[in-house]
């Protein structure tokens, strides 16, 4: 068939865009010339290292598997989670996805078919003997298989040990009364006690988290959180609310509402706020930002339960993948003993594969956080993964009514049960 000249020439310079581009073509699963691709949705890591690591790792993938090419995309976080939502369903979503792990975020797409039952994966690779029990209990509790552990996060509360000093605080707090006490201290000494970035909901939702651990005692926070209990009239509830409207109105940065986490957490590496509250994952981000490794320490969030405050994440295969064999052999290898091992510390300080050994020594700060994972009595999760989404997203409109001074204490706990009681799943 002749094409016409000018429809020629336009057809031989998209090609050689597309070639540069180094793109086969948009649609998820395509293939080109014999070679899978697989779409791989990650959240943007904020550790340039761990960037750097996701890059090679993809690169050792690829030169072991050359049929296989791995297109990485990032998004920021809140972003990332409405690329999963508005694309489930459809044959627009990736081959493989990043999520959390908790019933609100990971088990929310495992109820609505998104995600591919993995078992089949689990019993070729036999993936069921290398992981942790604890870890894997995540993934399994759905039924069946829905995805693999990536990480087993722990989060505590940073801190600058000069600034502690400068304040009179002798030795980090093990009880809320202590930590109070911090951070009073702090502000009398004129440093900023703990710095937030309010513009991500969930930063803030951390200390409120936090606050009904410490005052509702593990089993009852369990039962709320769940939702298996109500929050209407809740004394422990209302103490959470009001500890958070204290907090915010007199130990927070200023103008934290219209900050960033990144924001919050140039604060911290640039010694401008004496604490802020992390997962393991920061100890890289507060290196890379040059913060001097041996001012800064750790502690866990002092609620008097012993329970460590994490989640589990995990790489997830969709239904509507054309190449889940193809994606399911990546995911073997990014598991593998020997990835793990190369990279503990980069991603997460706490191995989920049974078998790994790190080829570097830890950094002291996640030694020390590892070390507080092995003793604690179980963990409390983040409560943007223990609710559904219209749950999480009434949840922050009330945390943030209080910080705001728009909503009162007292009324936070009757409002999300409402709420809760008019949006049944």
């Amino acid at each position: 068939m002749n094409i016409p000249t000018k429809t020629a020439a336009l057809a031989t310079s998209l090609l050689l865009i597309a070639a540069c581009s180094g793109r086969v073509q948009d649609t998820p699963g395509a293939t080109s010339g014999g070679q899978v691709k697989l779409s791989w949705w990650m959240v943007t890591q904020n550790a340039e290292t761990a960037t750097d690591a996701l890059k090679s790792i993809i690169a050792d993938f690829e030169k072991q598997n050359p049929n296989i090419k791995v297109d990485l995309q990032y998004r920021a976080v809140d972003a990332h989670k409405d690329a999963l939502r508005t694309t489930a369903g459809s044959t627009e979503g990736p081959d493989i996805y990043y999520n959390w792990a908790g019933p609100g975020l990971g088990g929310e797409l495992v109820k609505s078919g998104v995600s591919l039952d993995l078992g089949k994966y689990y019993q070729q690779y036999k993936w069921t003997d290398r992981f942790n029990a604890s870890t894997l209990s995540a993934y399994n509790q759905y039924g069946g298989h829905h995805g693999v552990p990536w990480t087993q996060r722990t989060e505590v509360v940073y801190y600058h040990k000069d600034q502690f000093a400068k304040a009179g605080i002798s030795a980090p707090p093990t009880t809320y009364e202590e930590w109070a006490t911090a951070a009073q201290k702090l502000k009398d000494a004129g440093l900023t006690p703990i710095s937030m970035g309010g513009k991500e909901n969930w930063h803030v939702m951390r200390l409120l988290d936090t606050f009904i651990e410490t005052n509702c005692g593990a089993e009852s926070a369990d039962k709320l959180n769940t939702r298996a209990t109500s929050w209407t009239g809740q004394p422990c509830i209302d103490k959470s609310f009001e500890q958070l409207k204290q907090w915010s109105g007199a130990y927070f940065n200023k103008g934290f509402a219209g900050l960033s986490v990144n924001e919050a957490g140039a604060m911290f590496h640039s010694g401008k706020s004496a604490m802020q509250i992390e997962g393991d994952w920061f100890t890289q981000q507060n290196l890379d930002a040059g913060d001097d490794q041996n001012n800064v320490g750790v502690f866990p969030m002092p609620t008097g339960t012993d329970r460590l405050y994490g989640f589990s994440e995990g790489m997830y295969i969709t239904k509507s993948s054309k190449h889940p064999d193809e994606a399911a052999k990546f995911l073997d290898f990014f598991t593998s003993a020997a990835v793990e091992g190369k990279y503990l510390g980069v991603f997460s300080s706490i191995p989920v594969n049974k078998d790994t050994k790190s080829a570097n020594p830890l950094q002291p700060l996640n030694t020390e956080i590892a070390a507080l994972t092995g003793k604690a009595k179980g963990f409390f999760l983040n409560n943007d993964q223990n609710f559904p989404t219209d749950v999480t997203t009434e949840y922050w409109r009330i945390q943030n009514g209080v910080t705001s001074g728009s909503i009162e204490p007292k009324e936070a706990g009757a409002l999300l049960q409402k709420f809760i009681d008019t949006h049944k799943d």
